[in-house]
């Protein structure tokens, strides 16, 4: 009787103490509010520390031509996040397949090359996302060392392949989509990223295939007594994230009128802070487009806030990789209830 007394003294004391745990819970638990708070907050520093050269209409298309190549990469990460997996490769992977598509596209020559040269760049970007899945599925390795060693593949073979030297992407290529705008201010590559990223949208919440996305993130043990193939499943979802690579491949070629091999060593790890910024959990099954897509726009706004405000590199690299640690922290919270 005096254990059960001493319990029931304690039992308030006890909901008193977890009641800040669980309000720190529900705070980290609005994703798409303090991500919006967070893009409100740089946008506001940056315009009044920098002024006009900021907040400027030039300054935008910059900053949107920038998150449209992020953001596709960013739905192929995504999608791979959300079956609790990663993937390194990204930046490796866009880069190869602007190297083969430019590379086609300059012994082919005319609209019809630039086409040719973009279906070469999307399957190689396939082709290099098949062997992640066949690396974590039938040779079981972790996905964080299977896309690791592509991301060296890929980069290694870029290199290989032109000698360490940028090649020109065509003149054609980089007047239509890479300065292309509409109304002199959305440029065609964020229309063609928003559409996308539309299209993830339309596919993750109204299809089969994106309830067994969220089902195998959730538990692939479950997923597989539904009667999923989840190895399949996961094929096909790194096959789908290499596609993509190679899609902002060919739009990072359309913009910068290179291969730039040396541009994209980060693009992986701002991918991945775009995609867990935006909610989507690493511990998998859970996650919405709308957030990859503020998301999206956070690293991009540093980097470019950094450089107007003449920050060194160096503390662009720090400030990514920090913004990457503390959402990573939140979203364990958000998972981890009982660690708080």
């Amino acid at each position: 009787m005096a254990a059960l007394s001493q319990t029931a003294e304690d039992r308030p004391a006890r909901l008193t103490d977890a009641r800040p745990a669980q309000t720190i819970r529900n705070l980290f638990a609005r994703q798409t509010t303090w991500i919006v708070v967070i893009f409100i907050a740089l946008i506001v520093t940056f315009g009044v520390i920098a002024g006009p050269a900021f907040a400027s209409l030039s300054n935008a298309r910059n900053i949107l031509a920038s998150v449209a190549i992020l953001l596709v990469l960013s739905l192929g990460q995504m999608l791979v996040v959300l079956t609790a997996g990663i993937d390194l490769s990204g930046g490796g992977i866009l880069v190869f397949s602007g190297v083969v598509a430019t590379m086609t596209m300059n012994a082919i020559g005319g609209l019809h090359g630039i086409l040719t040269g973009l279906v070469v760049g999307i399957a190689a970007g396939a082709g290099w996302g098949l062997v992640n899945g066949l690396l974590v599925t039938r040779a079981k390795i972790p996905p964080i060392i299977a896309t690791l060693g592509t991301l060296g593949m890929t980069m290694g073979l870029a290199l290989v392949i032109t000698d360490g030297i940028d090649l020109r992407a065509p003149l054609e290529l980089v007047q239509t989509l890479g300065v292309g705008d509409i109304a002199g201010a959305v440029p065609w590559i964020a229309v063609i990223a928003l559409l996308l990223a539309l299209v993830a949208a339309v596919v993750l919440n109204e299809t089969v295939f994106g309830r067994r996305t969220y089902a195998v993130g959730a538990s692939s043990a479950a997923a597989e007594r539904a009667g999923i193939r989840v190895s399949r499943h996961l094929v096909v979802i790194y096959t789908i994230a290499g596609a993509l690579a190679g899609i902002a491949g060919f739009l990072a070629l359309a913009r910068f009128g290179t291969t730039t091999l040396a541009g994209h060593s980060e693009d992986s790890l701002k991918a991945i802070t775009a995609v867990v910024l935006g909610g989507t959990s690493l511990f998998g099954g859970s996650g919405k487009v709308v957030g990859t897509v503020i998301g999206a726009f956070i690293p991009v706004i540093l980097l470019n806030g950094f450089v107007i405000t003449g920050v060194q590199a160096f503390w662009q690299q720090f400030a990514i990789g920090l913004v990457l640690v503390v959402a990573v922290f939140i979203d364990r919270i958000r998972h981890s209830p009982d660690r708080m």
